[in-house]
């Protein structure tokens, strides 16, 4: 019921790939009164396919907008989920879809790819990023904790990427480590974060400040 519910509001919004995802012992995000969640739901917005597949040299304006524009659609559906489900008695709490929270480390709240992965809806490919077999990395992805009494889909478990290392050869910064991802991989296994940011503070900063790269995703052949 739950399930089919947050189906019709996402379909409402053009949103058809979600999954839920079992965190125990994975969340540190905690509830209002101070409880674990133990479930979150994860869901993907595709980025535009024809933006995506030209910043393979490097980023774009184009690409930054559409960047923001996914980026603020998720948060918008991620309010929304929210009131849903407290509407039904549950508590939830949405992860803002691009905000560090943690600039030393420079990461976010939780990461939205260990929810998707759990939620069976990709794996982590050498590019660091979620890897899905309809889009490739080409998505965003937004991430809701919840209590809702609804059933876990079944993660995914293992890479695909197979022999393929062409995000690593596309990578100017040389920040990819090379490693194929499997479940409990660090992320500094697959990707040097810090010079990842500086080269894109250093060659990007006209786009969102330097927070815009994306060449490791356009490279990317799943995402043709």
């Amino acid at each position: 019921m739950f399930k089919e519910r947050i189906k019709e509001l996402f379909a409402v919004h053009d949103i058809y790939f979600f999954g839920i995802a079992d965190l125990h012992n994975i969340s540190h995000i905690r509830d209002g009164k101070g409880e674990l969640f133990r479930k979150a739901v994860s869901f993907a917005v595709p980025m535009n396919a024809e933006i995506m597949g030209g910043i393979k040299q490097g980023p774009t304006k184009r690409y930054a907008d559409e960047y923001a524009r996914v980026n603020e659609k998720i948060d918008s559906v991620s309010s929304m989920l929210v009131s849903t489900i407290e509407e039904s008695g549950y508590t939830a709490k949405p992860i803002p879809a691009s905000k560090r929270t943690d600039p030393k480390n420079i990461k976010g709240g939780f990461p939205h790819k260990t929810a998707a992965t759990q939620a069976g809806m990709g794996w982590i490919g050498r590019n660091c990023q979620l890897i899905t077999r309809k889009h490739g990395p080409w998505v965003r992805l937004g991430t809701v904790f919840t209590d809702l009494p609804v059933q876990p889909d079944d993660p995914v478990t293992k890479s695909y990427c197979g022999d393929c290392r062409k995000c690593i050869e596309a990578c100017p910064a040389d920040a990819l480590v090379g490693n194929l991802w499997h479940p409990g991989i660090s992320r500094e296994e697959l990707l040097d974060v810090w010079v990842c940011d500086q080269w894109k503070k250093k060659h990007y900063y006209r786009f969102n400040q330097g927070h815009n790269c994306g060449i490791c995703a356009a490279i990317c052949p799943f995402g043709k």
